[in-house]
Order: structure tokens, then C-alpha cells, then sequence
């Protein structure tokens, strides 16, 4: 037996045909819809999202202010794994440096991580948020970039798929009312054709 192949035919729900239901109309308007308005969502979203994640990266590096700190001491042990054993390329050390706010000097102590070799009394970079308290490096311009683009299409395909999301769900509940409808047509026009065999 040889397989039969239905060809699809574009536009369809939209020709003039005595078969064509009003939700087969309804159902072709809201997947137009949904794939436009998702369209435009997203890229609405991704320029809104982007630019945020822009504002938040330009104001945290920003808010990091780069100081020499002074290396007192390293923290024994900082450099190994307790579990493993494995050595790291950083060891935990006690840092001090002068931080001038309000043209008052101040002087800080923290920690944080430095190379094996850095020995007491070397200078290193650290960064401070301006209130006393060791940061972390701000990011790089390229992990900025990086982070500006994951954002702004992470929010992009968020928002389209919701859209498209929305717009199925929307589509099943035209179709199960027009089952429904069908339904109780067919219930109705049942009764008229009369007995039934066997």
C-alpha cells in the first residue's frame, strides 16, 4: 500500500473554502500575532535588558578604586587543598593600605589573595569600594562585553518564548472551544439521521 503525502498548503486557513471554521481564522490571526509581537518583544527586551546589564557593569566598576596595599603576611597553609593536597597559584595574606577620604587618612587591614612568591613588606594592587573594604579586580572590558551580550539575549529569548508560550496557549483554547462547539453540533444533528445498525 502506497503512503499518501498531504501536501501543506500555505495560507490555507485563510482561503475561501465551505470547510474553513471561524477559529481556523482565529487560530492562523493569533500565530501571526504571537510570532510578530514576540518578535518585536525581543528585541525590545534584549536592547531594555542590555543596557541595564550596561548600566550595572559601569556602575560597579566605577564604585572600585584601585590602592597599594602592603603585604604583612601570608596565611600559613592558604596555598595548599586540605583534602587533596594540591598547591594553588594564590595564597591567602594580610594586607594593609592607606585609604584618603575627606582628606583624612586612614589606614586598613584585610586580606587577599596574592602570588605564593610575594614576600612581606612588597607593594601590591588591591581594589577597595571606597568605604574601607577590599573588592574584587572590576571586570575586564571584554568580560564586560561578554556579560552586556549574555544578558541582553538571555532577556531577548525570555521574552519571545513567553510571547510564543502565550500565544499556544491561546491557540489550544480557541481549539478545544471549537471542539467543543463541534461537539454539540454534532450531538444535535445526530439525532436526525435516525436509527442506527446493529
Amino acid at each position: 500500500m502506497r503512503k499518501v503525502r498531504r501536501a501543506k498548503v500555505l495560507g490555507w486557513r485563510w482561503r475561501s473554502n465551505p470547510l474553513r471554521r471561524r477559529s481556523d481564522v482565529v487560530e492562523a490571526w493569533i500565530v501571526l500575532a504571537a510570532w510578530v509581537v514576540a518578535a518585536v518583544a525581543s528585541v525590545v527586551a534584549g536592547i531594555v535588558g542590555a543596557r541595564a546589564a550596561q548600566h550595572a557593569v559601569d556602575g560597579d566598576r566605577a564604585g572600585r578604586r584601585p590602592v597599594t596595599a602592603v603585604l604583612v603576611k601570608t596565611v600559613p597553609g592558604s596555598g595548599r587543598d586540605v583534602v587533596t593536597g594540591l598547591r594553588y597559584d594564590r595564597v591567602v595574606a594580610t594586607v594593609h593600605w592607606t585609604d584618603v577620604q575627606d582628606g583624612r587618612a586612614t589606614v586598613h587591614t584585610g586580606f587577599m589573595n596574592v602570588k605564593p612568591t610575594a614576600q612581606p613588606g612588597s607593594t601590591v594592587r588591591a581594589w577597595t569600594n571606597g568605604h574601607g573594604r577590599l573588592v574584587a579586580p572590576p571586570v575586564t572590558a571584554a568580560e564586560a562585553a561578554t556579560r552586556v551580550v549574555l544578558a541582553g539575549t538571555g532577556v531577548a529569548l525570555a521574552a519571545g518564548a513567553t510571547v510564543l508560550v502565550g500565544g499556544y496557549l491561546t491557540r489550544l483554547r480557541v481549539q478545544r472551544r471549537a471542539t467543543e462547539k463541534w461537539g454539540v453540533e454534532w450531538e444535535r444533528v445526530g439525532r436526525h439521521w435516525g436509527h442506527t445498525t446493529g
